[in-house]
Order: C-alpha cells, then structure tokens, then sequence
C-alpha cells in the first residue's frame, strides 16, 4: 500500500484541475497507468522572499567575523580585470 493516495491517468486527465488544486495545498500523488505507478505528482517547496530584521540580525550576529583586506583580496581575484568596454570586443 502505498503512502500517498494513487491517480490514475486517465483520472488525472479528467479531473486535472481538482487534482492541481490538492497538489498546490500540499497533497502529493502516485500516478498510475494500467495499475502500475509510473510517476509521482508532489508539491514544490516554496522558497521564502523575505527574511525579518529580526531574523537576519541573528543571522548577522552568528556570521564570523570578514577581514576587509582579505575579502578585498578575495574580489580582486575573481573579479574581471579587463578595464576596456566589454561590448568593444
């Protein structure tokens, strides 16, 4: 028995919209063909955008400690060191 609900094909065609809907609430399914599972249908995780003052001052706190010549240093090598117009090339 599996651990999440199964979907036929022919189910997922027809009823597409419902069963998008219960994937985007969190709902994850095993689709099936001819009673065999041939696919999965999971929810994306969906990726944070902000991250409070709060949080990211106790991120801050927790952060070692950055040498500004060696960060410098760290820029200046990786950087490009071309000084001419890229688009001249």
């Amino acid at each position: 028995m599996s651990a999440q609900p199964e979907v036929t094909q022919r189910d997922l065609r027809n009823r597409s919209r419902e069963i998008m809907d219960a994937v985007q609430g969190g709902q994850s399914f095993t689709v099936t063909r001819d009673g065999h599972p041939i696919g999965q249908l999971v929810p994306l995780r969906r990726r944070r955008r902000f991250v409070s003052r709060r949080e990211f001052a106790a991120m801050s706190k927790a952060a070692p400690d950055t040498d500004i010549d060696t960060f410098r240093a760290d820029q200046d090598a990786t950087a490009d060191t071309y000084l001419d117009d890229p688009y001249a090339r």
